[in-house]
């Protein structure tokens, strides 16, 4: 359904037009200013936005029990009119909100403790529809986990179907949008031209638009709902799809790369050096990088491994391909901790080799930024790491073959974009520690090539995790003791710096006072945050690492960026705090060494978040964290997919809909294939969307 951009921002005209997807929805019928102005909020300003309007939820009423076969103990979906209601106090000085509905086979009380507010809100004659458990006070009471106010008017239109259930807004309840989007469906679905041909909707195994959004507005059952609403997903994934290989296709026919010879020196020279043997995973992932750099076409390429897979390793060997062919190449960290970390650990690896990488962070003395500005606009082949000061106008490579990009996802395109803008269409290798569903990194990434490490270094003893209560705190701490006293270090990890009135949260800063005077008197205590300067937080790090620290008190700050083998434990005060790919990031801090570690989840954290952490304990599979993070808490807070420049999906969600994002990706391709400039007349709404709605997205993709 589109519908011209220029057309929307003319605003309302006199006298009223002729109804269109277009018309203000100022002029609807039962809308006016008012309603205009909150109806705006939601976006709505069109009349073909409230098509567009997608339901939350839907409640089943055609799954109604009759009142006189409600028994105490059930869990039932009813209907029936108020006919009385009222706001009573309870002893504990509790207000109860109370209504009396009827059906034509009796009456049923309904209670909503705590909110007396829906007195304002409920009327005599309404028609309620509540769902939840029945239970004996004074006779049959209802508490509803979920209701629907359908007005005084809807009875004889509601029996036996599904309501839609719409985002609302101050001023405008969720029965008013759906009458409004009710009562002008039919006028509207006639209006609507469907940008997927026959054939593409048959492949993608969906209905025609004007079909599909009145089962999305007006189901007859669930699954009607849901195949409606499965082909505006289809329709969002096809054209993100379409995009990805645009996009790609245009980028490869623009970026001609440079083609890397494996010379074997630099390379070979590292391989013999190593005190360790590369697993299976980093040897293919080494193999497939250097084809994608002995290729003419630019690489472009995504290496995902989870905590401790040694992605480090194999960006150094890219990096040294670059160098041994008389090129410089670039990584990328989003933290000065990181940076300094790969400076430190790479650095040991390029001394066999007589090399040191350049070092470029934001805090760097004058003359240190000077030498190694220096270092990197000279014509010597090296390796600069740092942060986002390499994306400085001041820094010029003089001859930049590679740009490697760590914990990529928390960079932008753009960002990312002015890096490589640094050197003549270098090769880009992407990395990250947060493992992607396959059928996220399709949506996020579309062609790039995508590397995993999908193995872990041998020696390796999986982490022992567990949840423990606040009244078992004692035995954790006696338990750290007992790990301090043969050796071992520790991480007790916080989620605030300082304690606040607004939260009962324990905080790093002050519980490192009480441990230190307290459960961990005589041990040697550091505290480690962001807000402390960075010289200080450098400082204690490589304490830490060298053993002359036993506790380090932090925050999330050490997420990344600290490689201690002797740390054996891992405290986490209010996991419910943490994401769980988070607390997955930060239990890789441990179990880097030989000696068994251990991973605490300390804390009354309440049954759901312990449902949600039960995952996280019972697994070590990044990916599988990663897929239940996102379910939870969605691609654009996991992954920054707003970063990424692709538009928010409305319809479309990356798990849920993983076989039609394979069948959007599939048919992209075809079309494509046939068509590949969308000049076909069948695909011109198509090309239209491309063009306006997904403009910017478009643009980002070429760079990234």
């Amino acid at each position: 359904m589109k519908y011209d951009e220029g057309e929307r921002r003319r605003g309302p005209k006199y006298p009223a037009p002729r109804l269109a997807l277009d018309t203000p929805v100022a002029y609807l019928k039962g809308v006016g200013p008012v309603r205009a102005a909150a109806l705006a909020r939601l976006g709505i300003r069109f009349a073909g936005d409230l098509l567009l309007h997608v339901p939350h939820r839907y409640e089943d009423a055609s799954t109604v029990t009759p009142m006189n076969r409600v028994n105490v103990g059930d869990d039932v979906t009813v209907l029936g009119r108020v006919i009385a209601k009222g706001v009573l106090p309870t002893r504990k000085g509790l207000r109860v909100f109370q209504a009396v509905i009827q059906d034509a086979s009796g009456l049923l009380e309904i209670a909503w403790p705590g909110q007396p507010f829906l007195d304002r809100s409920i009327n005599k004659d309404d028609w309620l529809l509540c769902t939840g458990p029945v239970r004996f006070f004074h006779g049959r009471r209802l508490q509803p986990r979920e209701f629907v106010n359908l007005g005084a008017d809807e009875e004889g239109t509601t029996g036996g179907r599904v309501l839609a259930v719409y985002p609302a807004t101050d001023g405008l309840s969720a029965r008013v949008l759906r009458s409004l989007v009710l009562q002008h469906l039919d006028l509207l679905l006639p209006l609507v031209r469907d940008a997927l041909p026959p054939e593409v909707q048959q492949a993608g195994g969906v209905l025609p638009l004007a079909q599909a959004l009145k089962q999305m507005h007006r189901p007859q059952s669930l699954k009607e709902a849901l195949v409606g609403r499965a082909r505006l997903a289809f329709e969002e994934l096809l054209l993100v799809q379409l995009l990805h290989r645009r996009a790609n296709k245009l980028a490869r026919e623009l970026r001609v790369g440079t083609p890397f010879e494996n010379k074997r020196k630099l390379t070979s020279q590292l391989r013999e050096s190593l005190s360790f043997a590369l697993t299976g995973a980093q040897v293919r992932a080494v193999r497939e990088i250097f084809r994608d750099m002995g290729d003419a076409r630019r690489m472009h390429r995504l290496l995902q491994g989870d905590v401790g897979s040694g992605k480090t390793v194999v960006a150094l060997f890219a990096a040294l391909l670059a160098i041994e062919n008389g090129f410089q190449a670039a990584l990328m960290a989003p933290t000065e901790l990181l940076a300094e970390q790969h400076a430190r650990s790479i650095g040991r690896m390029m001394e066999v080799l007589q090399m040191k990488p350049v070092l470029l962070t934001g805090r760097l003395g004058a003359k240190d930024k000077r030498a190694a500005l220096a270092r990197i606009g000279d014509a010597e082949p090296l390796l600069a790491i740092g942060t986002h000061a390499l994306m400085q106008e001041a820094v010029s490579f003089s001859k930049l073959g590679l740009v490697v990009v760590d914990e990529q996802h928390r960079f932008g395109v753009e960002q990312r974009a002015l890096l490589g803008a640094k050197g003549q269409s270098p090769d880009v290798l992407l990395m990250s520690a947060t493992p992607i569903p396959r059928s996220l990194a399709l949506t996020l990434y579309g062609d790039l090539d995508v590397t995993v490490l999908d193995e872990r270094p041998p020696g390796r003893i999986p982490i022992s995790t567990a949840m423990r209560a606040e009244a078992g705190r004692g035995k954790v701490m006696d338990f750290l003791n007992a790990q301090l006293s043969v050796g071992r270090q520790a991480y007790i990890v916080y989620p605030v710096i300082d304690e606040s009135e607004k939260t009962d949260l324990r905080a790093a800063t002050t519980m490192f006072e009480q441990l230190s005077a307290g459960a961990l008197a005589g041990k040697r205590v550091a505290l480690l945050h962001g807000k402390l300067p960075a010289a200080e937080r450098d400082t204690t790090m490589r304490a830490f690492h060298d053993g002359g620290i036993d506790v380090l008190v932090a925050t999330t700050v050490i997420e990344v960026g600290i490689d201690v083998p002797n740390a054996s434990v891992m405290i986490i005060e209010h996991p419910e705090r943490f994401g769980l790919s988070q607390l997955h990031q930060l239990r890789g801090r441990v179990g880097r060494g030989a000696a068994q570690s251990y991973c605490i989840l300390l804390g009354d954290v309440g049954t759901e978040s312990a449902e949600r952490l039960t995952t996280f304990v019972e697994t070590e599979d990044g990916f599988e964290i990663a897929r239940a993070d996102l379910e939870l808490r969605g691609m654009g807070d996991l992954f920054g997919a707003k970063q990424h420049g692709l538009p928010a999906f409305r319809f479309a969600d990356i798990l849920r809909d993983e076989v039609l994002n394979e069948k959007a990706m599939a048919e992209a391709a075809r079309i494509l294939e046939s068509d590949e400039l969308l000049s076909l007349p069948k695909h011109a709404l198509i090309r239209r969307a491309l063009e306006t709605g997904y403009q910017r997205a478009l643009e980002l993709f070429r760079v990234g």
